[in-house]
C-alpha cells in the first residue's frame, strides 16, 4: 500500500569516509508486514538488543505478529529508511488524560549504520514533525540507560536538555537500571505553568523555570 505524502518524510545527513563527507538520503515511513525480513536483520542483533527492553527475535513468526500487534494499531510508529528499505525504527508514545502533554521518543539502529549521523537525523526529524502532528504535546521525552552513551549524544545533538537520573527506576533483563532523562519541551498551557527543566516551545526557547 502506498503511502500518503503526510506518512513519508525525508531528511539528509553527511557521514565521514576515506573519500571526504559522503550523503545518506533518509525517510520516514510506517513499517508493514512486508518489511519483515529487514526489520529481522536488527531485531535479531543482540547488540542491538542491549539497552531495548526486548530480547533479540529468533522467529521471523515472532516478528510478523509483533509488526501486526503492536506496529501498525500504534499512533505514531515510523521506519527508519535508505532507499525506502528499513534500517531502524522510531516511535513516539502517546499518553493520556492529564498527562497526554508528554510523549516519549524511542528508536532503534542497525549496528551497520551507527556513526552515521542517521539516527541523529530521524530524531531532528522526528522532533520538528510531532509537535506540529500532535498540537497538544508539549513535551517529547526519552529515556535513556546511563551506559548507553551514543544515545545521550544522538539526544544531546538534536537539542534535547538532559534533565537527570532516574535511579533504579526500573527493571530490565535481571538488572536494576539507571536512566537518564532528556527533554525537548515546551509550553504548558495558558495558566503560565512550565514544565521543569524546559528547553524548546514552539515559538523558541526560554528559560528553564520550576513549578511547584
Amino acid at each position: 500500500m502506498e503511502e500518503s505524502p503526510s506518512q513519508q518524510d525525508h531528511g539528509t545527513c553527511f557521514t565521514e569516509g576515506d573519500n571526504g563527507l559522503s550523503k545518506i538520503s533518509i525517510n520516514l515511513r510506517p513499517l508493514n508486514v512486508s518489511d519483515i525480513d529487514a526489520f529481522m536483520v536488527w531485531a535479531t542483533d543482540k547488540e542491538v538488543a542491549r539497552f531495548c527492553t526486548w530480547e533479540p527475535y529468533t522467529s521471523k513468526e515472532d516478528g510478523i505478529n509483533f509488526i501486526k500487534d503492536k506496529v501498525i494499531p500504534h499512533p505514531w510508529f515510523r521506519a527508519i529508511c535508505i532507499n525506502d528499505t528499513p534500517i531502524g525504527a522510531i516511535s513516539v508514545t502517546a499518553n493520556s488524560g492529564n498527562d497526554k502533554c508528554r510523549g516519549e521518543l524511542g528508536y532503534v539502529l542497525g549496528t551497520k549504520y551507527w556513526g552515521k549521523g542517521i539516527a541523529t537525523e530521524a530524531v531532528k526529524m522526528v522532533s520538528e514533525i510531532i509537535f506540529k502532528e500532535w498540537p497538544h504535546l508539549v513535551r517529547l521525552e526519552a529515556l535513556v540507560d546511563v551506559e548507553n552513551i551514543g544515545s545521550q549524544r544522538v539526544l544531546e545533538k538534536v537539542g534535547f536538555l538532559r534533565e537527570g537520573i532516574l535511579r533504579k527506576y526500573m527493571l530490565l533483563k535481571g538488572r536494576s537500571l539507571k536512566l537518564v532523562a532528556d527533554l525537548l519541551a515546551g509550553w504548558l498551557g495558558s495558566r503560565g505553568e512550565v514544565c521543569v527543566s524546559c528547553l524548546f516551545e514552539r515559538s523558541g526557547p526560554f528559560a528553564v523555570t520550576t513549578f511547584a
